[in-house]
């Protein structure tokens, strides 16, 4: 017997991103071994404390590059597509299913103007550290 599935899209439930996301994961095993709390020290100085426009939170950007580097997504504004998308994404920056996800400009004004190279390798080198020191230790 034929049995057409109902159109449930529209339908209301209450669910954490939390009990969406596989425990394994590699973006939750990152996670679970990085503390990316680390980055706000270093990047403290290129940011005013007191005036200006509110800026992207820099572990976002750093966790949009980071996602951008691990799945070879090609471009910046790609990224922020998969990112609207893709729960384990949407769970890694800490976001829910509708926080707004920054525009690519944004992210791509650190990377450009206000972050120099020198501060990425920085930080992509101190996350190799940390994973290598989990691995290890």
């Amino acid at each position: 017997m034929l049995e057409k599935s109902p159109d449930m899209r529209g339908e209301i439930k209450i669910i954490d991103i939390e009990s969406l996301m596989p425990k394994d994961h590699l973006l939750r095993k990152i996670d679970n071994v990085i503390d990316f709390n680390d980055i706000y020290k270093m990047t403290e100085k290129y940011y005013c404390g007191d005036n200006g426009r509110p800026c992207c939170d820099p572990v976002t950007v750093i966790k949009i590059a980071l996602i951008q580097y691990l799945f070879g997504i090609r471009s910046l504004r790609q990224t922020i597509k998969e990112v609207e998308t893709n729960i384990a994404y949407r769970w890694f920056l800490h976001f829910n299913l509708d926080t707004p996800i920054p525009h690519f400009a944004t992210i791509s004004y650190a990377f450009n103007k206000r972050f120099p190279d020198k501060l990425f390798e920085e930080i992509f080198s101190w996350i190799l550290e940390k994973a290598v020191e989990k691995k290890n230790g």
